[in-house]
């Protein structure tokens, strides 16, 4: 895949993902555990959006290279060919008739002449007349010639021309538009990371989910292997007289219960893990192992709530993208003021025709260059520029209050965040300690009943608080990690 990163560490950092995701597809076919960061590393490399949005970056970047070069001189060229029905004349039909008849014309006059010079001079006439006639031909032929050196001959024409165009003053415009395109590139790269986020965000989730549904499987599995021996046991009791068929019968039906809860719970495992093979790019059906559902007791690190808001609003990306949207309608006003500015250009030419221009209408191809400057001043629109400037300032302020109404919700977000946090420690410690009275209760509840002085209700009441108790501290200790997760999100550190 084509990227642009900016710096080293970019480059860097791209080079350690690929290097992990190839690790965790050789641990894959040789079915390792998967790690929760190898879940990350797999879902960011098969992650369609973030695909999508790694080509708006390298999209958004060749834009900003695009922008760049409307400072530099354009040069183009363009040639055409074009056939006349008729050629372009500077003689008119009365001038060519003249010249090529211009020895008769001298004729006649010298006609005229010797018959005036005959009667005063009668030995002259014939002298006179004869030369005359002598000068037809001749004079014919040069009026002859002249006509033929008018002729255009611009029945078949062809022209080409090179033109150089420097921008000098373009109101503006330019400068903004890179300014624009560079914040544009810095946009993708910023909702890049937001959507990056999202991803890890939501791997994390499914991850915990599963060791979650297999933590509960596996209680469920425990259970009901409990219930099976008190079942087993009733069962013998109830052969001696030491216990009723109502005993029996309230055990049987906890059994069924508990069959019935470990079905949803292997279900549930099933789906979640469906939903992580899906987010990690994994066939539906791909067997997988979580690292952390070996784990006997999940271990829990204490969080720290403390945060400066200036440093969340810096991290977060959200703000940051928002910052850069007010920052490009700010450019979109100078690009809309500079549409009603004047423009300056300098131009250069080369043109060629054939038939040539300097030198008559030869039938050759000849050139010339020539330089100048265009100066473009818009006089009256009717107030059409200053509209526009109004609308693109208004733009401007709404992206202003879209970015403070942001910082707000971050703000309610990042405490509502920390405040869940602290909730979640709570519960976990009032979860543990419902976890020891209720074993310190089923210990009792086992040892009464095998004394014969607890009846079956009392040990099924305690089984039943064990379990409850067990569940609530798996719930509780998953909660801590998601609302550490969430707040990590909400503080914009996720994912570093």
């Amino acid at each position: 895949m084509k990227y642009y990163p900016n710096n080293v560490e970019d480059a860097m950092k791209k080079l350690l993902v690929l290097s992990l995701f190839i690790s965790i597809t050789t641990s894959l076919s040789s079915q390792e555990v998967l790690s929760l960061d190898s879940c990350r590393a797999l879902a960011i490399s098969n992650n369609k959006g973030l695909l999508i949005s790694n080509e708006k970056i390298i999209s958004a970047y060749n834009e900003r290279k695009a922008a760049f070069t409307n400072y530099l001189p354009n040069i183009s060229a363009t040639g055409a060919y074009m056939r006349n029905q008729k050629e372009i004349s500077i003689l008119n039909n009365d001038q060519k008739g003249a010249l090529n008849n211009i020895g008769n014309t001298v004729n006649a006059g010298f006609q005229e002449f010797a018959e005036a010079a005959g009667t005063m001079f009668p030995d002259l006439k014939p002298l006179i007349s004869s030369l005359g006639s002598s000068m037809v031909d001749p004079l014919n032929g040069v009026g002859n010639s002249i006509v033929d050196a008018f002729r255009t001959d611009t029945r078949n024409i062809f022209a080409g021309a090179i033109t150089l165009t420097q921008p000098v003053f373009m109101g503006g415009k330019i400068r903004a538009y890179n300014k624009i395109t560079k914040y544009a590139e810095e946009l993708a790269r910023q909702q890049h990371n937001t959507g990056l986020q999202d991803v890890i965000l939501n791997t994390d989730q499914a991850y915990w989910t599963v060791v979650s549904l297999v933590n509960k499987k596996k209680l469920a599995e425990g259970y009901l292997k409990l219930l099976e021996k008190m079942d087993s046991d009733v069962d013998k009791m109830i052969a001696e007289g030491v216990a009723t068929r109502a005993d029996g019968l309230s055990v049987k039906v906890k059994l069924n219960e508990a069959e019935m809860n470990l079905t949803k719970v292997d279900d549930g495992v099933s789906l979640a893990k469906m939903l992580l093979c899906q987010l990690c790019g994994l066939d539906l059906t791909t067997p997988i192992t979580l690292e952390d559902e070996n784990v006997e007791s999940i271990q829990v690190m204490p969080i720290s709530t403390r945060f400066d808001m200036n440093n969340v609003y810096a991290n977060r990306s959200e703000i940051r993208s928002l910052e850069l949207g007010r920052e490009i309608y700010n450019q979109k006003i100078n690009v809309t003021r500079a549409e009603h500015l004047p423009s300056v250009a300098l131009m250069g030419n080369y043109m060629v025709t054939n038939p040539g221009l300097t030198n008559g209408f030869e039938k050759k191809f000849r050139g010339m260059w020539n330089v100048g400057v265009m100066v473009q001043i818009p006089i009256w629109h009717w107030g059409e520029g200053t509209y526009k400037v109004r609308a693109a300032k208004a733009e401007a302020r709404i992206a202003e209050y879209q970015l403070s109404d942001a910082r707000e919700k971050i703000e309610l977000q990042v405490n509502q965040s920390a405040f869940k946090v602290n909730e979640a420690m709570k519960k976990l410690n009032m979860a543990n300690k419902n976890m020891e009275k209720a074993d310190e209760n089923l210990r009792y509840a086992n040892l009464g009943f095998r004394e014969g002085v607890i009846p079956t209700s009392n040990v099924l009441e305690a089984q039943t608080a064990w379990l409850s108790a067990n569940s609530e501290k798996i719930d509780a200790q998953i909660d801590v990690k998601l609302t550490e997760i969430y707040l990590r999100k909400a503080t914009g550190q996720l994912g570093n």
